[in-house]
């Protein structure tokens, strides 16, 4: 079943992720990372905002910034007009590290796919981001404003 199967891959996904990072000595979870990516590719963006960019919860997402902020990669600012908004910036520890680990992060997307020829890829992401445009809408928020991240 295709519940199932995107599980699986899923869990393999975040496991291939997880073991890169940590082969290469770093401590960055692939939602630190979206949320890392995000943060230096749009300097000031709000918590709530960050939230729906990464399609994660803002409950969830304060944590993941929490995190990000104790590493010393991101930093919290209270936004002018609005002391309950806090505006999010990438420290320049924040922003090396992202530049460190780009590289791995498309190594990561090629090994989860390495079973595939070229075509095959291809088709895939082709039918799973026609898949997720069908039904993103019924999970939490649409990840259609993630950023693309640029290959080294």
């Amino acid at each position: 079943m295709p519940g199932h199967l995107i599980r699986r891959m899923h869990q393999a996904a975040q496991a291939i992720f997880d073991a890169e990072m940590a082969k290469a000595g770093y401590d960055l979870t692939s939602v630190q990372f979206a949320a890392l990516a995000v943060i230096a590719a749009r300097p000031g963006i709000d918590q709530a905002t960050l939230a729906s960019a990464i399609a994660f919860d803002r409950t969830t997402t304060g944590g993941v910034i929490d995190r990000l902020e104790a590493k010393g990669l991101v930093r919290r600012e209270i936004a002018k007009g609005d002391r309950r908004s806090r505006r999010l910036h990438a420290q320049p520890a924040g922003k090396a590290m992202l530049q460190a680990v780009t590289p791995i992060v498309f190594r990561v997307q090629e090994l989860m796919l390495e079973g595939l020829n070229v075509s095959e890829k291809a088709t895939f992401m082709r039918l799973l981001g026609k898949a997720l445009r069908t039904v993103g809408d019924a999970s939490r928020p649409s990840s259609k404003t993630l950023p693309a991240v640029s290959a080294p």
